[in-house]
């Protein structure tokens, strides 16, 4: 197993790395080395970098220059891979493609100076340089486990084979893939497509009837009972539904003009827009406080563009008088009036009593009722995404190219609706009709459209909760479970083919070493129109920087267009070939591995093991990764310091698997309200020790008067800020409670409480005013509450010290997590049964780890395993 750490700071483990003298390949050093005074570190504006070809040297030392040639020259396995070289295109087929032998080829590589980009820097030792050794032991008690498993396999095969027959059928054996606890075959449904099925209907036709209550609530028992991942009947074949029924999609309403007094402006002057080019104007203006968006001059520019698309179609914009405008520079557009419009709209909206909020809700809740489940093979399955996108502007992720476009509002002639033959098709809107209907039991989704901006096509599918949904996800756990019998001899055969005299097999293992140790993504080839992301088969010459003698630096943008940053040490052989791949004549734009596509690489993998793709060394390294810490780790403490465990053994796993996030613009706000948050508590705790003392002053002398003293960091300035807060806070709070007590009294048809009410409640105010202003006056403070007592008081500050200490926890927590995505690895890579697992073996609620929703989706991992369960 491979144990992949990356992070700015915060070192979790103090391992060694060092053995004999040498460093661990396969360490990462993410955000570069901290640079000493007097270290050079070249760029990529310096023309040696990077293998470029010139006669300028670049700026390294004699005596480094001078081991790393000597390092060299000596493997005579490492010549150029081939005479000539092909850069940016890519073969069709590399698996068949012919290649120049290594050894056939004289020429040598080129010198260090035209690779490196400068000398090595002292750092800091990096949190993933302690981890070191960690991630080698696991490493290799993974490749130990897969070939004990495989041998235990292949006994198990030989031991089948010798047994007699004598003329008894063979059961099947069972396969490795099925969850490692399984209800009695009783519980089991064996038709589970069947609306046949349900309890009432089985045994004899003289069966006692029912009512239909009891009939109802039969069956949602029955549907309750229902443990599809211990069926062994499903999943089985292509045919995913047998019978398939639902009410179609929602339909975004209609676009409401704005009122005749609000108008966009151009160069100062109101102008008239046709209702759809109103309606792209109103896009742009009501998210003018998203300033990411709309400062960005990708974004003005696509959406400029896309808007004098539709002036020009609907006839152009004109003034009061009727005259034409000639709408033509962005920045004379004026869209605040529109902006300030949907602003007020936003607060009306917000300001509304809870009870039409409430009401408002229940009536959309009943309008999309229909669309919320479909009949999915006789069963009751809630449908995910069933309402059709908004028009709006497309804003991507990261540096989209296309962000800020117009996305074109869908209509029901581009929607293709997927249901059973028999089932009534859902009518479309009146005077529209569906694109087609099909009947496709292969598929999984209920309609489809292709949007206007990348011409991906959307789909609305079954829930995250649903059986179809967990089956899809369960399956793939599974085969990340699989791949730990065959780890061993992947690792084995890719750290040989990195010698292989074939320039395609050479490139295969590099690629496969650098995904399985590193977590990089496989990556596919991008259009023009397409945000410029790559991934391991994709990278380009400039995103590869090495430094001798065995450091790589990975530098582009990742999915999502999110930066991919990285300085990893490598084995000393793939540095060569990475260093071979990047030789002259390639260039910027070139890509480095020009022999390998994501599906050749995909292709060799499942030689291996069948459905092997590179993803799923990701979920394995992830899953693997935590289910050994979970073996080794001993949670202990508050339930809040057996959750931070738990982070703490997920952060490693995020980091492994890259799922890095830029520090959000709300960090530093959140964690200054939490901070104040826990000051706020430590004051508090003040409070109540100066209510001891006025209880029983001699306690000064029993308990020491550094007991009774305020912490440094809390001035009289800062209490009489906190005090402030505290009043509104109670004051907040009383006028919420007396809401919702109207509310009710309203919902029951009895007379709402007067104004007066809410003053008398409000007289409490007044007393703390008068308590505090007493308190900063004086320094002493009165003991309070019925029948006071100094033990009372104790098991107050007893309490509140570990609501201080489980805050303290939560923000350390935070602070940790801010450029790490635990979510992502949480939820996608790192199997949820060991999550289960950890809340079952350490008495943690699940509630702490998955939310209602994932709760949902992850029922049947919450419900199939048991603490002893192993990934």
């Amino acid at each position: 197993m491979t144990l992949f750490l990356v992070t700015p700071s915060n070192a979790i483990m103090g391992d060694a790395t060092e053995t004999n003298g040498h460093v661990d390949p396969g360490i990462s050093n993410r955000f570069g080395p901290v640079q000493k005074d007097g270290d050079v570190q070249m760029t990529d504006a310096d023309p040696q970098a990077n293998g470029a070809a010139s006669k300028r040297r670049a700026r390294i030392s004699v005596d480094q220059r001078k081991s790393y040639a000597e390092l060299e020259s000596s493997e005579e396995d490492d010549q150029p891979l081939s005479k000539r070289r092909r850069t940016s295109a890519k073969h069709e087929d590399p698996e068949t493609d012919e290649d120049v032998p290594l050894a056939l080829n004289g020429r040598k590589l080129p010198k260090a100076a035209e690779t490196a980009i400068g000398d090595e820097s002292d750092s800091d030792v990096p949190i993933e340089r302690k981890l070191a050794s960690q991630k080698k032991r696991i490493q290799q008690k993974a490749e130990k486990d897969a070939q004990a498993s495989r041998k235990q396999e292949s006994a198990k095969a030989a031991a089948n084979k010798k047994k007699p027959v004598n003329g008894v059928k063979k059961e099947p054996v069972e396969d490795a893939k099925k969850p490692a606890k399984r209800a009695s075959t009783s519980k089991v449904k064996t038709e589970p497509n069947s609306a046949q099925s349900s309890p009432a209907k089985k045994g004899s036709a003289k069966a006692t009837p029912v009512k239909k209550e009891e009939s109802e609530e039969a069956e949602e028992a029955e549907e309750e009972e229902y443990r599809w991942w211990e069926d062994p009947t499903k999943g089985d074949g292509t045919i995913k539904w047998t019978t398939l029924e639902h009410n179609g999609v929602v339909f975004p309403p209609p676009y409401e003009p704005l009122p005749k007094d609000v108008k966009m402006k151009y160069d100062g002057v109101p102008v008239n827009l046709h209702p759809d080019a109103e309606e792209v104007a109103g896009f742009f203006g009501s998210m003018l406080n998203a300033t990411q968006h709309v400062e960005n001059p990708t974004f003005q520019k696509n959406f400029f563009m896309d808007f004098k698309d539709i002036l020009k179609k609907t006839g152009g914009a004109t003034d009061s008088k009727g005259n034409k405008v000639d709408i033509k520079d962005f920045s004379k557009c004026d869209f605040q009036p529109i902006f300030a419009y949907y602003d007020m709209k936003r607060l009306e909206k917000k300001s509304l009593p809870p009870a039409e909020k409430k009401q408002q809700k229940a009536e959309k809740d009943a309008e999309e009722a229909p669309y919320m489940f479909c009949m999915w093979d006789g069963r009751k399955q809630k449908v995910g995404n069933f309402r059709v996108e908004p028009p709006s502007l497309f804003r991507g992720r990261g540096e989209h190219p296309k962000t800020g476009r117009v996305k074109a509002r869908v209509q029901p002639e581009q929607i293709t609706i997927n249901i059973g033959k028999d089932a009534p098709v859902p009518p479309p809107p009146e005077g529209h009709r569906w694109k087609e209907v099909k009947h496709d039991q292969e598929g999984t989704w209920l309609a489809m459209w292709q949007e206007n901006i990348n011409g991906n096509y959307k789909y609305v599918m079954l829930a995250a909760n649903s059986d179809v949904k967990g089956q899809s996800d369960y399956k793939k756990f599974e085969k990340a479970r699989e791949l730990k019998h065959h780890i061993d001899k992947i690792r084995k055969d890719y750290k040989k083919n990195l010698k292989h005299e074939l320039m395609v097999e050479r490139q295969k293992a590099t690629a496969v070493y650098l995904i399985d140790q590193f977590a990089l993504r496989a990556g596919n080839e991008k259009g023009e129109d397409e945000a410029e992301t790559v991934g391991c088969c994709s990278l380009k010459y400039e995103n590869v920087t090495l430094k001798p003698p065995n450091k790589v630096v990975f530098d582009f943008l990742g999915k999502d267009s999110i930066r991919f940053y990285d300085e990893v040490e490598v084995d000393q052989q793939v540095f060569k070939n990475l260093k071979i791949f990047k030789k002259a004549p390639k260039k910027e734009g070139d890509e480095i591995f020009d022999r390998l596509t994501t599906s050749a690489l995909n292709k060799h993998l499942s030689n291996y093991m069948s459905g092997l793709t590179a993803k799923v060394f990701r979920t394995y390294n992830a899953s693997h990764t935590m289910g050994t810490l979970l073996k080794e780790m001993n949670a202990t403490g508050t339930i809040a310091e057996k959750v931070k465990a738990y982070n703490d053994a997920n952060r490693k796993v995020a980091i492994l698997c890259n799922h890095k996030r830029t520090v959000t613009a709300s960090h530093a706000n959140q964690m200054e309200k939490m901070g104040e948050r826990i000051k706020g508590l430590r004051y508090q705790r003040w409070r109540l020790k100066q209510q001891m003392l006025d209880l029983e002053p001699n306690l000064k002398k029993k308990k020491g008067a550094k007991f009774f003293e305020i912490d440094e960091d809390i001035d009289k300035e800062w209490i009489k800020e906190h005090q402030a807060f505290l009043i509104e806070e109670q004051r907040q709070k009383i006028q919420k409670k007396f809401d919702k007590d109207n509310e009710k009294l309203a919902a029951e048809g009895e007379k709402e409480m007067k104004a007066t009410e809410l003053e008398k409640r409000l007289e409490v105010i007044k007393d703390m005013e008068k308590k505090f202003n007493k308190e900063n006056k004086t320094g002493k403070v009165e003991a309070e509450g019925k029948g006071p007592t100094v033990d009372k008081i104790e098991t107050a500050i007893q309490k509140l010290e570990q609501r201080i200490e489980t805050m303290e926890l939560q923000a350390q927590d935070k602070e940790d997590n801010k450029e790490v995505a635990l979510g992502t690895s949480k939820i996608n890579y790192i199997d949820p049964r060991l999550t289960v697992v950890f809340s079952k073996k350490f008495n943690v609620p699940i509630e702490k780890f998955f939310s209602k929703s994932l709760r949902e989706k992850f029922e049947w991992a919450i419900k199939s395993v048991e603490e002893d369960w192993e990934f």
